[in-house]
């Protein structure tokens, strides 16, 4: 059983916009619901919660047993605080996904280890930092129409470029700043994305609950609802969830929570852009038992620590 000496059960993990937030709006409103229908679940089964910014340098980390990460979506901004922080925190509390996971997650180099293990992913190419090779050279040699240039390690569509016959001179500057600084990703562009967007399934326990299909703007390929694109419920299909399991079979790690996004391939063929295991957006409000399906998770961790 968890000792009594912590003050908290749990911490739901934020960033300082969504605490008390002096401005409301429809995205810092649904933001603070996500977080706040997982906090009233886990008050049901009698635990102690408390909603932190992760940043924050005043709060005592060890005096709770867990932290759960949900909406600390400021770190893509601030990875090497983030990266600190964690390195402060991991001998305090215990990190919910694990820090086996958020280390071996937040670096999109596991898309080449899941492949290896048979997940289809879309044709990649793995630049590493201080790569020489110019992006011209890269994507000539693709031979692809249409391709995507993203870093390894990033979020919310961060210094992401569709790379096509027409620009890819013009990116060649941005190209040779951004691999000095960081690793970076080349893949072929599924052209589905724009036509059917990304589906995204909601994995609990290792257990299917719900997803959503994303669909970007007019002239975008970036889902994401921040950039103007629209998430809606989607019901997955059996063959889709199939999927979804082979993945995070793949994964070396058990996670307590995922998201797996799903974008169908230039044959066809459902393939993973991504695989969540530290923050993603779970859509508790399309589906309120995932939140008490992960409620009933954590309780069970609680107990048995």
């Amino acid at each position: 059983m968890h000792t009594q000496s912590k003050s908290f059960d749990i911490v739901i993990l934020t960033d300082s916009r969504y605490v008390d937030p002096k401005e409301s709006n429809w995205y810092i409103n649904q933001v603070i619901l996500e977080d706040k229908l997982l906090q009233e679940e886990l008050e049901k089964k009698n635990l102690r919660v408390c909603k932190k910014n992760w940043a924050d340098n005043e709060f005592n980390w060890c005096t709770t047993e867990y932290v759960i990460f949900r909406t600390t979506w400021d770190y893509f901004e601030r990875f090497d605080e983030f990266f600190l922080w964690i390195e402060m925190t991991k001998e305090k509390t215990i990190f919910i996904n694990s820090l086996e996971i958020i280390k071996w997650n937040i670096d999109k180099h596991y898309l080449k280890f899941l492949q290896k293990k048979g997940i289809n992913i879309a044709p990649t190419t793995f630049i590493e930092k201080n790569d020489c090779k110019s992006l011209s050279k890269l994507f000539l040699k693709s031979k692809w129409e249409k391709a995507v240039l993203k870093p390894a390690i990033s979020g919310a569509a961060r210094n992401t470029y569709c790379i096509t016959k027409q620009n890819y001179t013009d990116l060649e500057d941005i190209f040779n700043k951004l691999i000095t600084k960081e690793s970076m990703l080349l893949q072929e562009y599924l052209s589905d994305i724009t036509l059917n967007g990304e589906i995204s399934l909601i994995m609990i326990g290792g257990e299917y609950t719900h997803a959503v299909r994303k669909t970007a703007k007019k002239g975008d390929f970036r889902v994401q609802d921040d950039h103007g694109g629209k998430v809606n419920k989607y019901n997955a299909k059996e063959s889709e969830i199939k999927f979804a399991n082979k993945c995070l079979e793949a994964c070396p790690y058990k996670t307590t929570y995922a998201r797996v996004d799903i974008i169908y391939d230039n044959n066809n063929e459902p393939s993973l852009s991504e695989l969540e295991l530290i923050e993603p957006e779970l859509w508790f409000r399309n589906n309120k038992n995932s939140a008490k399906l992960l409620a009933n998770k954590i309780k069970l961790l609680v107990e048995t620590n």
